[in-house]
């Protein structure tokens, strides 16, 4: 079958069995390779719909996928879901130690006829013998890797199970393979696909530049808990979180920030249960603006909201840092991302690495080194952070390129041309084999036992850049690694080579400005100044964003709904920017609509018209806010349909529409304040505790973020699910 063919019968697919008329992203992409028989690598955020991409051509194909998955919720939940498209219950089932000597057998039964197309497995059920015997006998279409970071000992979730699958595919029988992870830098993709044995597999990743976030690195002083509570202090009222990598530390930090008047909860593992849920929910209802936490804390929190995260201690890894950070903004509003640094930190986590493995250790300090590059630099950090994820960026006209410490208050540059060419050709004089210390060394004319026995005191480059001291060559490296003139090996743990580009800057050097790296140990107790986000649209006014703020958390509380039911933050925002005095220019707010400035506006214009003559406020004249696009014919038809109870598939195809596309028209509809009943259409998906289940829990949730609920759920209920009864639970609780 040609390209352009299983493309076209993969559309056809894609709309019979899902329902779907279009494709997401780079799914298509991705099922196309698939379907072509290559190995595929998919690194794509969590919500982006990768486990389509696996399903839809696994129903296209003859014999079975096997699909393995660390998480026995999810296989439960992806496969009920997949049961739900089909006539058979037996087109997908889960494999595992937890089913009887009767339900096993009907499986194998079910694969041995045909009827299954995806078979979950964990991946300690697959290293059985008697599965292996089984899988041998059977017809496999390909083998899909779920949540494949936990191969990697690089990654953050290292598994020794998920080490030892190579094996047991070439076992069964080798066929195409398709990995998939929601998160992988480029050490962590290439020791996946060495570790599955698919290094020429298909790559296909999604971005990791979140353009909201400002990222600032502080000097951590002796006066650190004193910056951390007048950084607060200015964001008064703000949701935030605070990362320390100790539990005391925890503890002590909560403490700070309470006797100071912030409202604050310490979250770690060491609390009892009930003490993490109920700190965790007075986060989410916004009865505590900041939770002090350790990395226990947010791998099941979306909050929407989180305008600050604070890294009291530098991670171990800046994946780490990456992941913590990215808590922040999830709403697509202000997020600053703030770390204190001070090398006596990395000094502390070195030490936690001795006693450890050698190989364990190499990792370790490789890690911890780049935490250090980017704590130091002084170049523009997104582009330092996306380089670490293999991304490219535009520091100058890139979406967020102005978004950091060091390009809202760059350093001095000065030409650094001659010293990038003497680093380059030291790495060739070498031979390519040492990582950035020993070329450090090499250049500043210090011998070790190892540089003696290669007898680099012999090399013309040796001891040439004695006048600049260590840190100062790590950071021409550095550098020249991040523009492309060398890379890192990572087989071997860093060991810098030469790249083409590298070789032709020898030949023809080019200027390459720098700028000095921050040195944290000088800069003592200066207080760096955060240059602060420009709110999109304007500067809003603060006070008045708080006092709509507090009327939010009131009026939630007097109708019995969470604030997010009233009015979102986004919606705040535009109030306190544009001052909205009557109806018609509250329903021009974003996120208002007519039927919430009905339910909710009064009191939020009352305050706003007391609030401009109270301080004397002049409005522009040009009251200009972002509308919605007019689409008045779309949703009448849609309010009408729905009156008639017409299933949801036949309202989408009707006006040419995907499943997808109807439910957000829907969700939009519902968040401007209008009732649409699509009850009828739930009874037929849901029971009624089970509608209750979900109505309870966004009641109590601050966050409608659906992932969370996900994972509140364990997989109960897909997103898709949870996206229908929010839409029941906004449209009876918040019109």
């Amino acid at each position: 079958m040609t390209l352009e063919s299983n493309t076209l019968k993969a559309r056809e697919e894609l709309e019979k069995f899902f329902g779907f008329r279009e494709f997401r992203g780079l799914q298509e992409k991705v099922v196309d390779s698939v379907l072509a028989g290559e190995d595929t690598f998919v690194i794509m955020p969590t919500g982006g719909g990768k486990s389509l991409c696996y399903q839809l051509p696994a129903i296209m194909q003859e014999g079975t996928a096997v699909v393995v998955s660390p998480l026995i919720a999810l296989m439960k939940n992806q496969v009920d879901s997949l049961r739900g498209f089909s006539e058979s219950n037996g087109v997908a089932h889960v494999l595992n130690s937890s089913l009887t000597k009767r339900e096993t057998e009907q499986v194998k039964e079910d694969v041995r006829s045909g009827v299954t197309k995806l078979l979950y497995v964990a991946p300690e059920s697959l290293t059985k013998e008697s599965n292996v015997e089984f899988l041998q006998s059977v017809t496999v279409s390909f083998y899909a890797i779920d949540e494949a970071h936990c191969i990697s000992e690089w990654g953050h979730d290292f598994r020794p199970e998920y080490r030892n699958l190579k094996n047991i595919i070439t076992k069964i029988g080798r066929k195409p393979i398709i990995g998939l992870t929601a998160t992988a830098t480029p050490k962590v993709q290439n020791d996946i696909q060495k570790n599955l044995g698919m290094d020429d597999a298909q790559v296909f990743k999604a971005s990791f530049n979140r353009p909201n976030l400002f990222y600032e690195v502080r000097p951590k002083t002796k006066n650190v808990d004193s910056d951390i509570v007048r950084f607060i202090k200015k964001h008064q009222g703000k949701s935030g979180i605070i990362y320390c990598l100790s539990r005391k530390k925890v503890e002590e930090l909560a403490e700070t920030l309470q006797v100071n008047g912030i409202k604050a909860l310490p979250y770690h593992a060491g609390l009892d249960a009930k003490a993490r849920v109920r700190h965790q929910d007075a986060f989410l209802m916004e009865d505590t603006d900041v939770i002090v936490a350790t990395i226990a804390f947010g791998m099941g929190i979306d909050k929407p909201d989180v305008r600050f995260v604070i890294h009291y201690d530098m991670p171990k890894s800046l994946e780490s840092y990456y992941q913590e950070t990215g808590r922040a903004g999830r709403d697509g509003g202000e997020g600053i991302c703030l770390a204190f640094y001070a090398y006596k930190d990395i000094e502390k986590l070195e030490k936690f690495l001795h006693g450890k493995p050698v190989s364990e250790q190499e990792v370790g300090m490789q890690l911890l080194q780049e935490v250090v590059a980017y704590a130091e630099t002084s170049m523009n950090r997104r582009k330092f952070i996306l380089h670490y994820f293999g991304e490219e960026f535009d520091e100058v006209n890139g979406d967020g390129a102005n978004m950091d410490d060091n390009s809202q208050n760059p350093r001095k540059q000065f030409e650094a041309k001659e010293d990038v060419k003497l680093v380059l050709e030291t790495i060739e004089a070498t031979h390519q084999k040492f990582k950035a210390e020993p070329i450090v060394k090499i250049l500043t004319g210090q011998l070790n036992s190892m540089l003696k026995q290669y007898k680099t005191s012999e090399l013309d480059q040796f001891s040439q850049g004695a006048d600049r001291d260590d840190k100062y060559w790590l950071s021409v490296i550095r550098q020249a690694v991040v523009q492309g003139l060398l890379r890192k090996d990572i087989e071997k743990y860093g060991v810098l080579l030469l790249t083409e580009k590298g070789q032709g800057f020898m030949q023809k050097p080019q200027s390459f400005k720098m700028s000095e790296d921050h040195n944290y140990e000088q800069e003592g107790d200066e207080e760096v100044v955060l240059a602060q986000q420009k709110s999109s649209g304007g500067a809003f006014d603060e006070k008045l964003f708080k006092m709509l703020k507090d009327l939010t958390k009131k009026e939630a509380k007097k109708k019995g709904v969470p604030p997010f039911a009233v009015f979102q933050e986004t919606s705040l925002n535009e109030m306190a920017l544009h001052y909205p005095t009557n109806n018609e220019q509250l329903i021009k707010i974003s996120g208002v609509g007519e039927g919430k400035a009905r339910k909710f506006g009064k009191p939020f214009l009352e305050l706003i018209n007391q609030y401009i003559e109270d301080h004397d406020i002049e409005k522009p004249d040009d009251f200009v806010i972002k509308s919605v696009v007019n689409k008045s014919g779309l949703k009448v038809y849609i309010i009408q349909s729905t009156d008639r109870k017409l299933p949801l598939e036949d309202i989408a195809s009707a006006k040419g529409l995907s499943m997808e596309q109807i439910v957000t028209e829907i969700e939009h509809i519902v968040n401007s304040g209008t009732k649409v009943n699509i009850d009828y259409y739930l009874e037929d998906l849901f029971d009624e505790d089970q509608m209750e289940e979900v109505h309870d829990y966004f009641m109590e949730a601050e966050s409608e973020d659906l992932q969370e609920a996900v994972e509140e759920f364990e997989g109960e209920y897909d997103e898709e699910e949870l996206r229908l009864m929010r839409i029941k639970f906004m449209s009876e609780v918040a019109n």
